[in-house]
């Protein structure tokens, strides 16, 4: 079911309807400010392994997810000062933090190292989502397994049809990567240029 919502002010009724379904353990597709993502609630593991199987991933590469905002995130992970002085000027962003995991994850979202990649996007749809579900949202860029972009999400629909129980279309999104950088350490690493600027950490 392919709905169209205000990338502004998103109409509550429909972020209702999408939360409800993840609470059922439904697959949802929503834009962000980077690509559309596939995502589902990371405290479901059947949900979880459902958007493994749609994007034909390998369970040894967990997804990185979306929290609504930077207080939230110190419930998922262990947040050094030094972190949090960078999220706090950075996020809401086209970033995916590396932090390690706290006992609130559940072990499938983390890597072997205990660490989990983290977003928390500058766009509205994505955050009311994770908000108003209370858990965070896995984030997984909408792409076929040749890793082909969806760049209109009516495309998006079709090419997912079912294995998707709710498409969100919230207009154009940029279809260019987050700068993924790595806060395990006091050290930032950039492990990925993407759409953010990363020359602070270089």
């Amino acid at each position: 079911m392919l709905y169209n919502v205000n990338p502004h002010t998103p109409q509550a009724r429909i972020i209702s309807m999408a939360v409800a379904s993840l609470r059922r353990g439904g697959i949802i597709a929503y834009p962000t400010d980077t690509f559309y993502g596939i995502g589902c609630d990371i405290m479901n593991k059947k949900a979880i392994e459902k958007v493994y199987r749609i994007k034909q991933r390998n369970k040894t590469k967990p997804f990185s997810f979306i929290c609504p905002d930077l207080k939230n995130i110190s419930k998922y992970a262990k947040v050094s000062n030094i972190a949090y002085r960078h999220m706090k000027r950075l996020l809401p962003g086209p970033y995916t933090f590396v932090l390690p995991g706290s006992k609130m994850v559940p072990k499938i979202m983390l890597t072997k190292r205990k660490t989990a990649g983290i977003r928390v996007p500058a766009n509205q749809i994505a955050i009311c989502l994770a908000r108003e579900l209370g858990n965070p949202i896995i984030s997984t860029s909408a792409t076929n397994p040749d890793g082909d972009v969806f760049e209109d999400a009516s495309l998006l629909h079709d090419y997912f049809d079912t294995r998707l129980d709710i498409v969100l279309d919230g207009g154009a999104v940029p279809n260019i990567p987050s700068s993924v950088i790595s806060l395990v350490e006091d050290e930032p690493e950039v492990i990925r240029h993407g759409a953010g600027e990363v020359d602070i950490f270089e």
